[in-house]
């Protein structure tokens, strides 16, 4: 028996193929931190602008999630997941030969737009291609590899820029994402075709495109604003509240408001804006605290990305033997524990001390992400997979995002002192918590309790 289909029914290429993407979009993400002092350099463009290298592919991955997961929601998921890889990797090769910052952007923002499609997928094959028995480790293999992309980007963006080049970067996203596009083909089905999105859809995209472009722009700004960047995250309340008046805004409102799906997305989001704030502030910290230099400092962050890794698997086994939400209320404990004990940042701290309590908050990470997608998954209907997905990468993507733009403000009220960073971490803490009641929340029951 092949591992495209075991004895029990299970099919594991499409499972892999789906872990493949979500390997590249974390090494595109963390090997692009590394390589954008090259790119400003190279391309002739000022540190604040390059910026937007960034924040052109998360405009996308945020603002596009809802219309993207509704629509490949009534296509075939295998032509959607080979569409969605292949433009990733010709978009990826755009930015590879970009000439100049806006056809860059531009580009990044068209990576943006494929990566939104992938992440609505990736959850959702693991779903559909193995029997609910396994659906635990079957996640576990997407929210695994993810991290492990994480690792792999600075050491792989650090090797090819220093060797060959920063379009090199880009241009590795073509193999891996034709290699995932066989996998899926191999294993999976043709359950049917693609079909062009309806008209109203452009109008969704618009308004939801628009109040990301609000959020993010927001952010950028929360460093160098006081609060005045409040107002231009304010302004995205105007395109949200003309969505909500779309008929195709009913299903989806009412899909998040869902009992069984509304305590996962809560949990999510409440446990992904600390991870952000901490992985934000732990640099300063490290640097500007402690006085350790860049290589130091970067050993030390490896120390999460290692521990939810290699958590991950066993939360993917726990959920399958043990329920989805159970470990997932487990995982968000304790990482919860891991934001209180790095709370302290006390002065007199080595690198080692960092390390572990880092660890113990990508331990948590991991034995939480899985499950939780799990139990997101168990309570969705089959035809709004990819919808749910949507949701829950959308959840993930706010939450970090809000992580760095928390800890800004709480550190700038303190005149950039360590009492406002151990403040930030101190409303990580909270936050992490607030995920405890979200899982534990009275609900309807599921397949994954």
């Amino acid at each position: 028996m092949s591992v495209v289909e075991d004895a029990r029914g299970n099919r594991w290429w499409p499972v892999v193929g789906a872990g493949m993407a979500v390997f590249m979009a974390g090494v595109d993400t963390s090997a692009v931190a590394v390589a954008l002092p090259a790119i400003t350099e190279d391309l002739g463009s000022a540190v604040a602008l390059g910026q937007w290298v960034v924040l052109g592919y998360l405009l996308p991955l945020i603002g596009l999630a809802l219309p993207v997961g509704r629509w490949v929601d009534r296509v075939g998921r295998r032509a959607a997941f080979t569409f969605g890889a292949g433009g990733f990797a010709v978009a990826s090769a755009l930015v590879g030969v970009a000439p100049g910052l806006g056809w860059l952007v531009a580009a990044r923002v068209a990576q943006g737009a494929f990566g939104a499609m992938l992440f609505s997928l990736t959850p959702v094959l693991p779903a559909v291609m193995v029997r609910p028995e396994a659906r635990g480790r079957a996640m576990a293999v997407v929210t695994t590899v993810g991290p492990l992309g994480l690792i792999a980007g600075p050491a792989v963006g650090g090797a090819l820029v220093g060797t060959l080049d920063w379009p090199w970067i880009f241009y590795l996203n073509v193999p891996v994402a034709a290699v995932a596009i066989a996998m899926v083909r191999v294993g999976m089905p043709d359950d049917g075709p693609l079909r062009a999105p309806r008209r109203a859809w452009l109008v969704e995209a618009g308004l939801l495109g628009s109040a990301s472009a609000s959020v993010l722009l927001g952010l950028s700004l929360a460093a160098a604003d006081g609060l005045g960047w409040l107002a231009v995250v304010g302004v995205a309340a105007l395109p949200l509240a003309a969505w909500t008046r779309l008929p195709s805004a009913g299903p989806v409102v009412a899909l998040v408001r869902a009992p069984g799906l509304a305590g996962p997305l809560l949990a999510l989001l409440a446990a992904m804006l600390p991870i952000g704030l901490v992985q934000f502030v732990a640099p300063f910290y490290l640097q500007g605290v402690l006085g350790e230099p860049v290589a130091v400092v970067g050993l030390t962050l490896l120390a999460f990305a290692v521990a939810t890794a290699a958590a991950g698997p066993i939360g993917g086994v726990l959920a399958d033997r043990w329920g989805a939400r159970r470990t997932a209320l487990a995982g968000a404990v304790l990482a919860a524990l891991g934001v209180g004990l790095l709370a302290p940042l006390d002065a007199e701290w080595a690198p080692g001390d960092v390390a572990w309590r880092l660890a113990v908050l990508g331990a948590g990470a991991g034995l939480f992400n899985g499950p939780n997608l799990a139990a997101a998954m168990a309570a969705t209907p089959p035809r709004l997979l990819a919808t749910a997905a949507s949701a829950t990468s959308m959840a993930r993507q706010l939450g970090i995002a809000l992580g760095p733009a928390v800890a800004t403000v709480s550190w700038a009220l303190s005149g950039y002192t360590p009492t406002g960073m151990r403040t930030a971490v101190g409303i990580a803490c909270a936050t992490a918590l607030l995920a405890v009641p979200a899982l534990t929340a009275r609900r309807s029951p599921t397949r994954s309790e």
